[in-house]
């Protein structure tokens, strides 16, 4: 097994083992497998009115390091698409921004956070949402059928992320943007340096720098980039806030 394909099936455990500690009554955070919710990760991150409309199960599979909703201004009508959904959490907010005239996408590869999300979508009784088995690195869908990219703290944990910034930008329409949340590290940070701050499945060791981020948005085509640091999760290591745009003209 290739150092890649190694480290896409530990993310991959990892997230599925995280899946069924909360069907059995535990909770999960990024990296994790306690029960205990780290302070720079998971459903603190939302707040109070959003945590209780939502199954509980939903809740405490949020692994994530931000809440891309808080940036990504959903409209009514639009068409989401949320990277690495998990259990849903984020799909199912969305939803209720967006609408019955809206529809969201939930992507992800694990085949245990997908029922674990398809579950808590048939209790929260959302309609205008679907859940896709895939890799964000090839997302099933379309060309141009997206307005708005979300994803919470996924897209580090890509081993092919210049991948994941041209499937993002492929499958907006013109005009679409992107508003997620993700782990970046300061500039003079090393490779080697993220990997002794966290491991890669604990979302810190895929983490790229700022600098790095921004390059690979701009290499696949996206104008307008914002990367705003929310909350530290490491030394030298921040959750951070990716905002850019796919250009109105774009063929």
């Amino acid at each position: 097994m290739s150092h890649e394909s190694d480290l896409r099936e530990k993310v991959r455990a990892g997230y599925a083992a995280a899946a069924l500690q909360v069907v059995e009554g535990g909770g999960a955070c990024c990296g994790t497998h306690g029960a205990e919710i780290e302070e720079n990760f998971g459903s603190r991150l939302y707040g109070e009115s959003e945590r209780e409309s939502l199954p509980a199960e939903a809740v405490a599979a949020s692994l994530g390091c931000g809440n891309p909703l808080a940036v990504a201004e959903l409209r009514e009508g639009e068409r989401v698409l949320d990277l690495g959904s998990g259990g849903g959490i984020d799909v199912l907010l969305s939803a209720r921004r967006v609408g019955a005239g809206g529809k969201v996408y939930g992507l992800d590869m694990t085949e245990e956070m997908l029922a674990l999300a398809l579950e808590n979508a048939r209790r929260a009784g959302a309609e205008n949402v679907e859940f896709l088995k895939g890799a964000i690195e090839a997302i099933p869908l379309p060309a141009g059928t997206i307005d708005v990219v979300i994803s919470n703290c996924v897209i580090n944990l890509s081993v092919d992320k210049p991948s994941v910034f041209a499937e993002m930008y492929r499958v907006l329409a013109p005009g679409g943007r992107i508003g997620i949340s993700d782990v970046v590290a300061d500039d003079e940070l090393s490779s080697s340096e993220r990997a002794e701050r966290g491991d890669y499945v604990g979302c810190i060791a895929g983490a790229l720098s700022f600098a790095e981020y921004r390059r690979g948005l701009e290499a696949a085509g996206f104008t307008n980039i914002e990367i705003t640091s929310t909350h530290s999760v490491a030394d030298a290591m921040y959750s951070a806030i990716v905002r850019a745009v796919k250009p109105a003209r774009a063929g």
